[in-house]
């Protein structure tokens, strides 16, 4: 089978590498000529584990290509993927799918033969049937099927994600259509993957769903955190013994500095969107929208408070600015909201992050970047723990209290142990206990 990829982000580029590694012919397609002369000589504009490799070795046995000519991309092959950005729309939340349906028309003057366009982009419910009609008026003769494919790919673990999903989704309304996808995940789906075929409308919700789902679970720990700070409780035991629950999981309830990311932001908002001019508002997404923005913002309060009530003229070493672990994304990172509120407040700012000081560079200012954790750390009086990478799950006590000016950390990750940190002699304040 031969596919096209619309867009060399990142869910074009690890689905269109993914396909690629089942033996599929893959052509990804993106405008951004820097982008695409990176790919072409080896250079992954982006970083998740794993997928540079797989990137190397399928260009090399040539089922992976890259080029920034749609009409190239598109011509002969049996699916076009829809992968390009769908950002939040500024003034009113809804999802910015201007990307998608330049998308859709220039597909249309370019496809031959019977062609599958999928919707690969979270887009709100319509969108595929939009979609449809932008392909028909421009191109009237199209021999065409429209199906929604929603991706679930977490950033840090997305090439599992993609082959060992827990299921895939799509939406498709003709046989003909429901063949190719079907002949597309075979190599998935023969591992006892569960493959849901559904109505246009229902494959794009779910995606929505889902996201809006995750973010619940994320906004009810983070505010049932701060109930166990009133009350004497210790957030992670409660959620270990909810998580226990089959019901209930233990997935996503872990507590944190707020929910960021290219996903649940945008997601949650588009539905709220969709819900309140529908008539059918989701009041649940909605406080947890609004309990998430002011949980981001209250963060940089945790580290004053930390600093007996004032950061003006001291020294804050900021350990981790991505919005998760195993990844170099910023977007909408709670870093963008505690980092400049402390530095409004006087303080002065050192980093350190395994993999995204480039892109947190291009969006705050006046960040003095440092080599590791311990050259942050280096006289500081606070030391903030924002992101949980792995290598600040093991800092080495001593060398932390004995480097800093005051040896004062804030886990907003709960990395640590209380008692055991503050037996090393440094002040610990965590989240919920």
């Amino acid at each position: 089978m031969r596919i096209a990829m619309i867009g060399t982000g990142y869910v074009g580029l690890v689905s269109g590498t993914c396909f690629s590694q089942f033996g599929i012919d893959v052509t990804c397609v993106d405008l951004d000529e820097n982008k695409i002369s990176r790919l072409k000589n080896g250079e992954v504009p982006i970083y998740e584990p794993g997928l540079e490799q797989m990137v190397h070795e399928n260009a090399a046995a040539g089922r992976l290509k890259f080029t920034t000519s749609l009409a190239e991309g598109v011509s002969d092959v049996d699916a076009v993927f829809i992968a390009v950005g769908t950002p939040t729309r500024h003034g009113d939340g809804h999802a910015d799918l201007s990307y998608v349906y330049a998308a859709a028309e220039e597909i249309a003057k370019h496809i031959t033969g019977y062609t599958v366009i999928v919707d690969k982009s979270t887009v709100p419910v319509g969108t595929a049937r939009q979609v449809a009609d932008i392909i028909r008026k421009t191109n009237p003769d199209a021999d065409f099927d429209v199906v929604s494919n929603p991706e679930f790919l977490r950033e840090g673990a997305a090439i599992s994600d993609f082959t060992k999903p827990d299921r895939v989704v799509i939406g498709a309304e003709t046989e003909r259509a429901k063949q190719c996808m079907e002949r597309l995940y075979q190599p998935i789906v023969a591992n006892r993957v569960p493959l849901m075929i559904t109505g246009l409308e229902t494959a794009e919700l779910i995606k929505y769903a889902s996201n809006a789902f995750l973010a619940v679970k994320i906004g009810f720990v983070n505010e049932l955190a701060d109930l166990c700070e009133k009350v004497g409780g210790d957030i992670m035991d409660v959620a270990q013994g909810m998580g226990l629950d089959a019901r209930i999981g233990s997935r996503f309830l872990q507590p944190g500095p707020g929910y960021g990311g290219s996903c649940f932001p945008k997601d949650t908002l588009a539905l709220m969107r969709t819900g309140q001019e529908c008539g059918a508002p989701v009041r649940i997404v909605e406080a947890v929208v609004d309990s998430n923005d002011r949980r981001k913002k209250s963060m940089a309060d945790r580290v004053v408070a930390a600093c007996d009530g004032s950061v003006e003229g001291k020294t804050v070493a900021i350990l981790g600015f991505t919005f998760k672990a195993e990844t170099d994304d910023m977007r909408d990172s709670p870093a963008l909201d505690i980092v400049p509120a402390l530095q409004k407040q006087g303080a002065r700012i050192k980093g350190f992050d395994p993999k995204g000081m480039e892109e947190a560079a291009k969006l705050l200012d006046d960040v003095e970047w440092q080599d590791d954790a311990y050259a942050a750390m280096e006289d500081a009086d606070v030391a903030v723990i924002l992101t949980e990478w792995n290598i600040f799950r093991q800092l080495d006590r001593s060398r932390v209290r004995d480097s800093m000016a005051r040896p004062v950390v804030v886990d907003l990750r709960n990395l640590y142990d209380p008692e055991q940190i503050s037996a090393a002699g440094i002040t610990y304040h965590s989240v919920g206990r």
